[in-house]
């Protein structure tokens, strides 16, 4: 039997079976498509109007591809059936405020609102992916075909990480509990005290507001939360977020090992060595 292409999917995958790749914004889902092609797997695209790379869907035949506007769960559902795909991925954010402010919600999506007690990006897309898998199509996990992409252990820059083991630790608690209490994945902290959460905002707001305090030898801590759903929910970072820290004057990100996607991982490295900044899986 031959080894799957990725540790992330099932054991059971069938690369015969078509991948629809759901896509959002930015270089995401565009490593997938890459690497998935690369692999043989045979992809369909779902983009959304004004969120997907107009060069990512171009790189589709039309016969492959459609584009529905965000909120149009049942044509999406749809769609996947249409395309006769075993399986589906989903990569890329879609911009938070259209999830509440100018979504165009068909009738499913309607349902979907009205059945939810709690909203927020996990309850809608938990509830889009039951709707999903209910149709026989496996939503995978959004790491799969991008395994070369993780954070690994150890100081990925190269040289000593600057942090002092102690601050780190501290740096990762912070981190860790804003996630079990469902604020944010991440967390800029100092000498243990914290200059900032990550809330609804993302990231780059976060970190431009930890800049605007003392930012020496402060540390940039990227986690997960315990019982994270990676079909729908893998923290990223990229050269953005890279070039971010470098105008706050951050100079060290810890990020979790295996858990958190480093975009163009082999560029962000080599433009962080440039920039000095120092760049830690743990």
């Amino acid at each position: 039997m031959s080894p799957k292409p990725s540790a992330f999917l099932p054991d059971s995958f069938d690369p015969k079976l078509p991948v629809a790749l759901i896509a959002g914004q930015g270089a995401y889902p565009q490593l997938v498509a890459r690497s998935a092609r690369g692999l043989g797997i045979a992809l369909r695209l779902i983009a959304f109007e004004g969120e997907t790379a107009p060069e990512l869907v171009e790189s589709f035949p039309e016969s492959d591809r459609h584009t529905v506007h965000v909120g149009q769960v049942g044509k999406t559902l749809k769609l996947l059936e249409k395309f006769g795909a075993g399986y589906a991925l989903m990569a890329g954010q879609v911009t938070p405020r259209r999830l509440f402010d100018g979504l165009r919600p068909d009738l499913k999506a309607a349902q979907i609102l009205l059945s939810l007690k709690r909203r927020n990006a996990e309850t809608i897309f938990g509830a889009v992916a039951k709707e999903i898998e209910a149709l026989g199509i496996q939503l995978l996990d959004a790491r799969s075909f991008l395994d070369d992409q993780l954070a690994e252990p150890g100081c990925m820059t190269g040289g000593k990480f600057p942090i002092d083991a102690e601050y780190l630790e501290h740096g990762i608690h912070i981190a860790k509990e804003s996630a079990r209490l469902d604020i944010g994945q991440g967390c800029v902290v100092r000498k243990g005290t914290v200059l900032a959460v990550e809330a609804f905002e993302g990231t780059d707001e976060m970190l431009r507001r930890a800049g605007g305090l003392k930012a020496d030898e402060a540390l940039f801590v990227k986690t997960v939360k315990a019982r994270q759903d990676f079909r729908f929910d893998v923290p990223c970072f990229g050269m953005r977020t890279l070039e971010t820290m470098h105008g706050a004057g951050l100079r060290a990100a810890a990020l979790e090992a295996q858990k958190v996607l480093i975009l163009d991982k082999a560029s962000v490295l080599e433009k962080a060595r440039s920039l000095k900044i120092s760049i830690l899986g743990y």
